[in-house]
């Protein structure tokens, strides 16, 4: 018998897929098409199984899709730029453009030795000049439609990254990306105008039913649409009015303080000379702490009296303006009308500076004691003057009415989500295609001096400056309007930009004219199935769907929408950790396949649990596999050695036995096809195909003269659904088989309805609701043969008694009412 060899079997497929290029895809075919995408890498060194999940589970798709007729776009690319190449550059005092390239070289070959099946010839890289060239094209066409500005702000900076970091790059206060903590800076930036698109962003999730929901809600609650009014509160003694923002009009009563950001630039300019000192230590204090920590309920509330007074519009009563640690700048307006009886935080402050708190709202049944707790549900109006007895529902509608009314304010929608902060202060990015001329101003780089390249020879050591004002070469140019002397923008973009149109430029990665062509852009696009991580819920897959939108209203893409089908898998764990160097408990691909074969690898990353579940890796789990896809590669020769011998015994005749195992061959290729199809439950396909194999080592070791007929079906069935998930050993097996085309091109096997056909029934008889035996019955027998033949069956649990019904469920059993 052939000995099952997966290194040399797998070197030997991998070599005819490339030399026959059978994964490279036409750009326009007769079949339908079908984009598999997985989320590309960051290069930051070798891979590790973790990793590995997400290409196997994107390579099933696109190997059964490809199976099933379609013209199957599976591309790869690596997501190249950004800081960890350019702190490793530091410490390895090598440069990140080397680095970067050298990884992707390694985990090219890594991924080519796990068989993934993809179109290597549209591979793109994000660090090279024919891709951020297009990068910066994005930036020229967001800046034309008015989507990119520069403004001066208080932003995230990174202490030990030294670069400034979006909101979305900041996790419970800290980077995200080394766990500094981080503090605020102001320095005039770069943005996208994200905020234009939030309600187009909010409105596209609900025509995205192919995404999880969890994904979707993520989005939802990071966009933070809420419905409210915005008021102005005027200062007493000051041409000046404090504009807020508010979801709870109806409390509007009960403000017994302002409260305003320490960035907000107003504490400045409303405090008194009596009270500056005070605030600018307050401010100081403030400065050193981390701002998401200090915004949460459970932080104390502290703030300085600013030394002024505001004037509720609605009481004319005068309300103490203070400085509150409390407030976020970054939301609604940066102020807030505080109501402390019915606020947890604003009850807190009140408490702890000892200001009045006002009941206006009371629960709709019984009393509530504000003393204890405020109250921070809807509920009646109460203390509200002409607005009393209303529910806060009818309340919030008549509050707003009555302030736009009296010109106080205006019912407004205000968005969580602030503008995208897209420059960095660092070196291993796309240059951002502006230059800044003494006559002209701002301009734009003209597309056709694209790419503005980055330069090799620069000092990149983090100084909180960007390494590109190092440059005299890069920093100096002339001005593209007048020619006059300019300077460059030397800050670079942040490489979430670099990935937000990726999945347009594998369409057409070898263009040099355009980024992509439109035509086929619309042909290929949106992706069908997108693969990737949780994690990317509100930075890359928000982003992407803010450029995708951006680019269709421009009238460059048909659709607003690019990822139709949203699968998030789960990470693998060992030891208890995610996958880490630092935790030492990383399991390399490379390992795995040089002892067991990609093949084993593949099948154990898939059988380990639901796709979408995090799993812990074991030892003995891939063990398990390995013997699995031994036995099937010994069931598989033992029937190529009986077909092909000569005995011809038993060629057409199908006893018990073979239609038996007829049966559980088409049931498994019913189920696998539900498995795929249903929600990737690669695992219980899986379990299936091991099931079978159980089943099939059953009838091969106990049949005298096993059925030729039967076996070729069988071994022509079972390995072409093995061959998505075990590609290398399914192309020896076919080839062994006699056959001379790739099973990589064939089509998927459709089960045979009529051999899931039953020739005998086996149905329960009870009496009474009680199990009291069992019948076999032929299969087309009719309904009253078997009621009869349930009676004669139940005969000695009926003697003496009256049948007053006999009920027959259909195929599965017969119950015998006496008494």
């Amino acid at each position: 018998m052939k000995e099952y060899k997966p290194q040399e079997i797998e070197s030997k497929w991998q070599g005819v897929w490339s030399e026959k290029k059978v994964f490279e895809t036409p750009q326009y075919s007769d079949k339908k098409k079908y984009y598999a995408l997985v989320m590309f890498p960051y290069p930051s060194g070798t891979l590790h199984v973790g990793h590995v999940k997400n290409y196997v589970i994107g390579d099933i798709v696109a190997r059964y899709k490809r199976m099933q007729g379609y013209n199957v776009l599976h591309p790869f690319g690596y997501d190249a730029f950004g800081l960890p190449a350019e702190n490793a550059a530091i410490a390895h005092k090598i440069h990140p453009k080397k680095w970067t390239l050298d990884n992707i070289n390694v985990i090219r070959g890594q991924i080519k030795k796990i068989g993934i099946s993809y179109d290597w010839n549209r591979e793109v890289i994000t660090c090279t000049e024919d891709y951020y060239k297009w990068t910066q094209w994005v930036f020229l066409k967001l800046y034309e439609a008015g989507l990119a500005y520069k403004k001066p702000g208080a932003v995230n900076w990174c202490p030990s990254c030294q670069t400034v970091l979006a909101n979305e790059q900041v996790k419970d206060g800290k980077c995200e990306r080394c766990g500094t903590t981080v503090t605020m800076k102001y320095l005039e930036q770069w943005y996208f105008k994200i905020t234009d698109y939030a309600e187009k962003l909010l409105e596209g999730l609900d025509r995205l039913p192919g995404w999880p929901e969890h994904v979707k809600t993520m989005q939802r609650n990071w966009i933070g649409k809420s419905t409210g009014a915005e008021v102005d509160f005027p200062v007493d003694g000051m041409d000046r009015k404090i504009r807020i923002f508010t979801t709870r009009p109806d409390t509007i009563y009960g403000v017994t303080f302002m409260a305003i950001a320490p960035e907000s630039p107003l504490v400045m300019e409303l405090v008194t000379e009596d009270k500056k000192k005070e605030v600018e230590e307050f401010l100081a204090k403030v400065a050193l702490e981390d701002r998401f920590k200090r915004t949460s309920v459970e932080a104390k509330k502290e703030g300085v009296f600013l030394g002024r007074y505001a004037i509720n519009p609605l009481t004319n009563e005068k309300i103490p303006i203070y400085v509150a640690n409390y407030i976020l700048y970054e939301y609604g307006t940066g102020a807030i009308m505080a109501v402390p009886a019915h606020d947890q935080r604003d009850y807190d402050f009140a408490k702890t500076y000892n200001l009045p708190i006002k009941q206006v709202i009371k629960p709709k049944d019984g009393e509530w004691n504000i003393n204890e707790r405020p109250y921070e549900e809807e509920g009646i109006m109460i203390n509200s003057g002409p607005f009393d007895g209303l529910e806060s529902s009818k309340g919030i509608e008549e509050v707003t009415k009555y302030i736009e009314e009296k010109g106080f304010g205006k019912k407004s929608v205000q968005y969580k989500l602030r503008d995208w902060l897209i420059s960095r202060q660092r070196y291993w990015g796309a240059p951002i295609p502006i230059v800044y001329c003494e006559k002209c101003g701002i301009v734009p780089v003209p597309e056709k001096d694209l790419p503005v390249r980055l330069p090799e020879n620069v000092e990149f050591l983090p100084t909180g400056q960007s390494p590109l004002t190092l440059s005299e070469e890069f920093k100096h140019t002339t001005c593209p309007k007048c020619g006059g002397p300019a300077h460059r923008e030397v800050e670079t973009m942040d490489t979430f930009v670099d990935s937000s149109w990726y999945f347009l430029r594998y369409v057409n990665p070898k263009l040099d004219d355009k980024p992509f062509e439109s035509d086929d852009v619309n042909y290929w696009l949106p992706v069908d199935q997108y693969i990737g991580g949780v994690e990317h819920a509100v930075l890359h897959l928000l982003y992407s769907r803010f450029i995708t939108k951006v680019l269709h209203d421009l009238g460059y893409l048909k659709f607003d929408e690019p990822f139709e089908n949203l699968f998030t898998q789960g990470m693998i764990y060992k030891d208890g950790w995610k996958m880490s160097k630092s935790k030492g408990n990383v399991v390399s691909p490379d390992d795995m396949i040089n002892k067991y074969g990609a093949d084993t690898l593949r099948m154990y990353i898939l059988f380990m649990a639901p796709p979408e579940k995090d799993a812990e890796w074991n030892d003995a789990g891939i063990d398990g596999v390995n013997r699995f896809i031994k036995r099937l590669w010994n069931n598989y020769y033992k029937i190529l050695d009986i077909i092909n011998s000569n005995d011809t015994k038993n060629e057409n005749e199908f006893g018990k036995e073979e239609k038996n195992l007829r049966r559980k061959l088409h049931a498994m290729i019913k189920k696998i096809k539900e498995d795929i199809e249903g929600g990737f439950k690669f695992n219980t396909a899986i379990a299936g195909l091991m099931e079978f194999n159980n089943q099939l080592s059953d009838y091969l070791e106990n049949t005298k003269s096993p059925n030729k007929k039967l076996l070729r079906e069988i071994a022509e069935k079972v390995v072409l659904i093995l061959s998505p998930f075990a590609p290398h050993m399914a192309e020896e097996m076919w080839h062994d088989l006699g056959k001379e085309t790739l099973i990589v091109e064939e089509k998927w096997p459709e089960y045979d309805p009529e051999a899931l056909k039953e020739d005998e029934l086996t149905i329960v008889v009870q009496v009474n609701g009680k199990v009291r035996g069992k019948i076999t019955v032929p299969a087309d027998a009719s309904e009253e043969e078997i009621k009869n033949r349930a009676v004669e069956n139940a005969g000695k649990f009926l003697e003496g008694k009256t049948i007053v019904n006999t009920i027959y469920v259909k195929g599965k059993l017969v119950n015998i009412v006496i008494k």
